[in-house]
């Protein structure tokens, strides 16, 4: 406030300064020169003119002039703060300012001194009044025990202790139940997980019979492996499938027969037991049996058709229409 009325008052004295300079500062016009010119040739032919007894008062005159104009010139060069009377307007101005800055301050402080007072006020009320509830309280609170008595606030405790031991034993029984079921989800996980480490141990074992049955030479040996995994799954349905053909590698057509048909009990749709039984009836001499057979095979798996056309042991169907046709290359 105090800074702002000091810029306003030194953009004031600004103001005054130039238009007091620009009306001050004389403006010196070609017709002023020339009346100069004119006044001056004049006084000069009049001074020569004139007798000795006038050039006296003449000389007074024009040194009085001279001093005026010079210090009209000194008076427009001076500073406003040099002139007259500009301290005593500048000094009124201060003195205005301080005056108004202290009235300001008075008002303030008396203002301040009010909200804080009305402050005080409405907190001594406030805590007043929070005293004289809270032994409202205590009083009701005494006088409630007094009618009660001392009997019926222990049956309150008594029956708090009952509800509360009752609502402890519920949440105990609530956390069993849960514990009961956790441990049988755990028991069920680990038996699951049990079996699905033996049938790893399983297939693992049968992976390696398999993989040894393949580097066996002969017929026999090649069926005692597949006994073996047969031992440990039994109707394995891959494991019959190669023992008959381990069977018919044997002559031993008829056991291949019954173990194709053990394979396509459980599996009709079994187009390497199909095949397989074809060959045993082929051996046979059920030559329609094993053309049936191996047309049900072509349909489920049409890649041992190729298998089918060099295969000895369907010599007996060679040259049957019926064969030959199903033994073709589809173009």
């Amino acid at each position: 406030m105090r800074y702002g009325m000091l810029l306003l008052l030194s953009l004031c004295l600004s103001f005054f300064s130039y238009a007091e300079t620009s009306e001050a500062t004389p403006t010196i016009t070609p017709q002023t020169t020339a009346d100069t010119s004119s006044n001056t040739t004049s006084s000069n032919t009049a001074s020569s003119n004139n007798t000795s007894s006038n050039n006296k008062p003449e000389a007074i005159s024009q040194s009085q002039s001279e001093t005026k104009a010079e210090t009209l010139q000194r008076y427009a060069n001076d500073s406003i703060y040099d002139k007259p009377l500009m301290e005593r307007y500048v000094l009124d101005e201060l003195k205005l300012l301080r005056t108004e800055q202290q009235d300001l301050e008075r008002r303030m402080m008396k203002e301040i001194t009010d909200r804080e007072l009305s402050v005080a006020d409405k907190s001594m009320n406030y805590a007043n009044v929070t005293v004289t509830y809270f032994f409202y309280l205590i009083a009701g609170a005494a006088s409630l025990f007094a009618l009660i008595g001392w009997q019926s606030l222990k049956e309150l405790r008594d029956n708090t202790k009952k509800v509360a031991d009752q609502q402890l034993q519920d949440i105990a029984e609530q956390y069993e139940k849960k514990f009961q079921l956790l441990e049988q989800d755990l028991k069920r996980k680990t038996r699951i997980i049990a079996q699905n480490n033996k049938e790893i141990e399983t297939i693992n074992e049968i992976h390696n019979l398999w993989l040894r049955s393949q580097n066996l030479q002969t017929p026999e040996q090649r069926i005692d492996v597949y006994d073996e995994i047969l031992k440990i799954r039994p109707g394995d349905l891959e494991a019959l499938t190669y023992k008959a053909d381990a069977a018919m590698e044997t002559r031993e057509f008829n056991w291949a027969l019954s173990l194709c048909n053990r394979v396509l009990e459980l599996d009709p749709s079994n187009a390497h037991a199909l095949y397989q039984r074809a060959c045993a009836f082929a051996c046979l001499g059920s030559e329609e049996q094993a053309i049936n057979d191996l047309e049900m095979a072509l349909q489920y798996t049409a890649s041992l058709r190729e298998l089918a056309a060099e295969e000895r042991d369907f010599e007996s169907l060679w040259g049957n229409d019926r064969f030959e046709s199903l033994v073709a290359p589809i173009d």
